[in-house]
């Protein structure tokens, strides 16, 4: 996942609405959203080579979505998947500070990640490299490999056009993935400088990745009403187009 922009008790009716695109290589195998054969109450993808998720909610309300983090940082030996954290997450009945504040000595375990985990009461971020847990107050939030809130331009622009949405009162599933669909790349001089060269960060500067072999492979557009109604709607891109997929169940919002 690269580029996650969320509404946190601020759509009016609505406690989330969360926009993500998944950007990864074309050849890793994956399976698409669905509820878990082993898990049923969760609802995600799955990567198909180390057995984790990006993103994903369960039928208790319980959500998460991680982003990778890109920089110059030490790499475990023995690291562990970053999208076992999403899958571990939602199959715990844990308080979400409870299991964070557990992650957090076993964070030498993985490469660097950004996490964002939640239920019906409470969001928080959990940022690795730097060993930073806050708990989210209500707000726009945008998330791409870096900080939550780094002023990327791409998380700078999406995080726009997400509160748009909202103020002009048409957020949807089609105009969020009209949103996550810009291509557009910002100018040379306004992209970050994460230490893998000009020519990587203006291939990876858009809000949705289109190159060779690596891009953004889904798009997806997460809910979760007052009235404990649960949508998620994923778009996939790479290696092929499909139909979209779509659920929407309920929850306790009480629990």
């Amino acid at each position: 996942m690269c580029l996650i922009v969320l509404a946190w008790n601020t759509v009016s009716g609505c406690r989330l609405a969360l926009a993500a695109n998944r950007d990864e290589y074309a050849s890793r195998p994956t399976s698409r959203l669905d509820f878990h054969a082993d898990a049923p109450h969760v609802l995600a993808g799955r990567d198909l080579e180390k057995g984790g998720t990006w993103l994903g909610v369960t039928r208790r309300g319980r959500f998460a979505a991680v982003t990778n983090f890109r920089g110059a940082a030490p790499v475990p030996p023995d690291a562990r998947s970053r999208g076992l954290v999403v899958s571990e997450y939602l199959e715990s009945r844990d308080p979400p500070q409870k299991f964070l504040d557990r992650l957090r000595l076993q964070r030498s375990h993985y490469r660097g990640f950004s996490l964002l985990a939640g239920d019906t009461r409470e969001l928080w971020n959990y940022h690795s490299p730097k060993d930073q847990l806050h708990r989210l107050e209500a707000g726009i939030y945008g998330l791409s490999n870096q900080q939550l809130d780094s002023p990327w331009p791409k998380v700078l622009k999406a995080k726009a056009a997400l509160s748009k949405l909202i103020d002009t009162n048409s957020i949807s599933a089609e105009t969020v993935f009209e949103l996550l669909g810009d291509r557009s790349r910002p100018p040379d001089a306004d992209l970050p400088d994460t230490g893998v060269g000009l020519q990587v960060e203006r291939r990876l500067g858009s809000i949705f990745i289109d190159t060779a072999g690596y891009g953004t492979r889904s798009s997806t557009y997460l809910t979760l009403r007052d009235d404990g109604e649960v949508t998620m709607t994923e778009r996939t891109h790479k290696p092929a187009a499909r139909p979209d997929r779509h659920f929407v169940f309920r929850i306790d919002v009480g629990r």
